[in-house]
This record gives structure tokens, C-alpha cells and sequence, in this order.
């Protein structure tokens, strides 16, 4: 099955930036991709884009490295949250496909793939007369007046990019980009990357489309349910809370919080439960390029005799379910919301690497 067929309601904006990746890897040399590589790519990429654009659309675009920009994200949609940037909607289709293709770029191709599922479910969502449970998160930049019945927008027009920081193979910049139940926060930092924080999300969690069943964060539900009931009774009774949790803890509006990790330690599982854990947080690392990726899980792995995994509510497929998995430089949250399996919230933060922190000090 073809991309365009995998994705029909953005086939018109994603095929120009898939067959540009699909045309350049069957292009490349066979040796192992760098990441100076990918870095030049995505920069490319980014002059490709702002070149599209005018005068006053750059300016719209551009926003210091440092401004307060960098945390103008949320769950939220239009209408409740007021993001800036450049509104895909209020582009051309030439200019949308060099926006979509810079992400692209940036992203793995699973990763954008997972990104563009979530964006063709809030326009499913829009065509069934918008979501009816809304997430209670959101972050600094609220709209003046935000809430129900204040013109909440749905729908593909809707997502928003950003570049903080002029595009550079040396110097530290970041790719914003989201909308409703998607904040995609790339920092760049010469031949490194990270997406700490993001929040890929999804509502609704299943839907239809050319006849495929389309689940945007499927994954990160089956393979945690699969961990779960991996493990022993002894081990479950370490990893289940004695408490309900139902939302995120570390969500939009919680950046530099600390909390202390619970449920069951890594150390505490066998070797088959660790390769799982560590293939349940590549749903998030991996979204990234494939070498910043590889090098995140790296780092997750060595750490992982230091990292927790916690569960609150069902452990049958099927049931409400909250997991979070914390280690040094990891925190990922799974949170349906309000007790609707059709609506999932996660984040991906590192608590020493959000917005690339390590990396402009190095």
C-alpha cells in the first residue's frame, strides 16, 4: 500500500516531503547515515522552507533561540490555546509541503508517520463536530477567554511551525511545531538533536480511514499492556500504584518539575522485561531521526538499571490504563483522559535535556 493510500486526508501534503526522504536515502551513499548528516539535511531543508516564504511570513516564523516562544506549546486546540508561528492553513501548498518537509526531515520516518496519523484523527475529529472531552492541560499562553464555545478549530489548517534561533549546522536552534494533541519541540545543536519536551497525543485513539484502521499511538498501548502482563505477581505488585492516576503529571505548564520516580526499578526484571521496557520508550526516542534516536536509546539503556516503571488502573488489554517509565533522563507519561479510551495524552521529557539544555551549555 502506497503512502498516498496510507493517508488520504493529507496526501496532498505529506507525498512531496515522503518521496523526497524515500528519493534521498535509495541516493545515499551505503554507509551508516551521520548525524552532521541528518543536521545539513534538516537545515537544508529549513533554508528550503523559509525561501518559500515572504518577508512577512518569516518574521512570523523566526522567534530568538531564547524567547518565550520555546514553551508556547500545548494539547490544546485553536480557539482555547493561542500558539504564533505560521498557521498551515494561511499557506499555499507549495509552502505547506516545504513546512511538512522540514519536519520531515527532522523526524524519522516512523516518526512522521505517527505524526501525520495524529493530525489526519483531529481531522477526522472536526468532521464529526469536534472533541466532547477535552484535555485539561495547557500550558502558559492560554487564549484570553479560552473555553467551550470559543471558536475551538479542529482539523489539518490548524497546526502551527516555528523556528527558534536562525537554522544552523553549528549553532543552537529549534523546530516548533503543533497543534491539537501534538507539540513536536526539536532542538538542534550542531551534529545533536533532541525532542524533549513533546507531547504526541490522539483523539480520537481509532478511526477509519480508505478502509485501514488507523492507530496513531496503538503501540504504546499494546506493548505496554504486553509489559504489564510480562510480569510476575511479585513484580506487579512493585509496578501497580496504590494510587489512581489519570492525567499527566508532567504535561504543558510543567516544565522543571520534579518528581520522584515510582513503581517497579528496572534492575528488578529480567532480561526479556528490560528489552521490552526499553522497545516500549523507543515509541517516543524513536520518533526522532534514526542517529539522534539510536543515541538517546543508547543512553536509556545504560541508565536503565536506574529507571522505574509504574502503572495505575486495568492491566487487560482493552481496559484504562495509566503507565509512566522515569529514569535520569527520561520521563514518559500514557494518560487516557478523562476515562475515555478514545482520547490519549502522553509526554516525552528529559528532566537534564529539555529544550536541549545540555547541549547549549556544551
Amino acid at each position: 500500500m502506497t503512502l498516498h493510500h496510507r493517508w488520504p486526508l493529507i496526501s496532498v501534503l505529506i507525498s512531496i516531503p515522503i518521496a523526497a526522504i524515500a528519493m534521498q536515502r535509495a541516493a545515499a551513499p551505503r554507509t551508516a547515515p551521520s548525524a552532521a548528516g541528518t543536521t545539513a539535511r534538516v537545515v537544508a531543508a529549513a533554508d528550503a522552507f523559509l525561501a518559500t516564504l515572504t518577508a512577512d511570513e518569516r518574521q512570523k516564523v523566526l522567534f530568538g533561540f531564547t524567547s518565550s516562544q520555546r514553551t508556547n506549546w500545548s494539547n490544546l486546540p485553536s480557539g482555547i490555546f493561542q500558539r504564533n508561528g505560521l498557521r498551515l492553513g494561511d499557506l499555499a501548498a507549495q509552502k505547506r509541503q516545504a513546512a511538512l518537509a522540514l519536519v520531515a526531515a527532522a523526524l524519522s520516518t516512523d516518526g512522521y508517520r505517527k505524526v501525520t496519523d495524529i493530525m489526519n484523527g483531529d481531522e477526522v475529529l472536526k468532521n464529526a463536530g469536534g472533541g466532547r472531552t477535552g484535555g485539561r492541560q495547557g500550558g502558559a499562553g492560554r487564549g484570553p477567554g479560552g473555553g467551550p464555545g470559543n471558536n475551538i478549530r479542529f482539523g489539518l489548517d490548524e497546526y502551527y511551525i516555528a523556528l527558534l534561533g536562525a537554522p544552523s549546522a553549528a549553532a543552537p536552534w529549534i523546530i516548533e511545531f503543533g497543534g491539537h494533541h501534538l507539540a513536536i519541540n526539536v532542538t538542534i545543536a550542531g551534529a545533536r538533536s533532541v525532542m524533549t519536551p513533546s507531547l504526541p497525543a490522539a483523539q480520537p485513539a481509532k478511526y477509519t480511514l480508505n478502509g485501514q484502521t488507523i492507530r496513531p499511538l496503538g503501540r504504546e498501548n499494546d506493548k505496554a499492556f504486553a509489559l504489564i502482563n510480562a510480569l510476575s505477581a511479585e513484580q506487579q505488585k512493585q509496578a501497580i500504584l496504590n494510587y489512581r492516576v489519570s492525567d499527566l503529571v508532567l504535561g504543558p505548564g510543567e516544565d522543571g518539575k520534579v518528581i520522584q520516580p515510582e513503581g517497579i526499578q528496572a534492575s528488578a526484571l529480567d532480561a526479556r522485561q528490560r528489552e521490552m521496557l526499553l522497545d516500549l520508550a523507543h515509541e517516543w526516542v524513536g520518533i526522532l531521526n534514526d542517529e539522534a534516536a539510536a543515541d538517546k536509546m543508547a543512553e536509556l539503556k545504560a541508565n536503565l538499571p536506574r529507571t522505574y516503571f509504574a502503572w495505575s488502573g486495568a492491566t487487560k488489554n482493552g481496559g484504562l490504563a495509566y503507565y509512566r517509565i522515569q529514569g535520569p533522563t527520561v520521563v514518559i507519561e500514557y494518560a487516557p483522559q478523562q476515562g475515555d479510551l478514545d482520547h490519549i495524552h502522553t509526554i516525552y521529557r528529559d528532566p537534564t535535556n529539555d529544550y536541549g539544555a545540555k547541549l547549549v551549555t556544551q
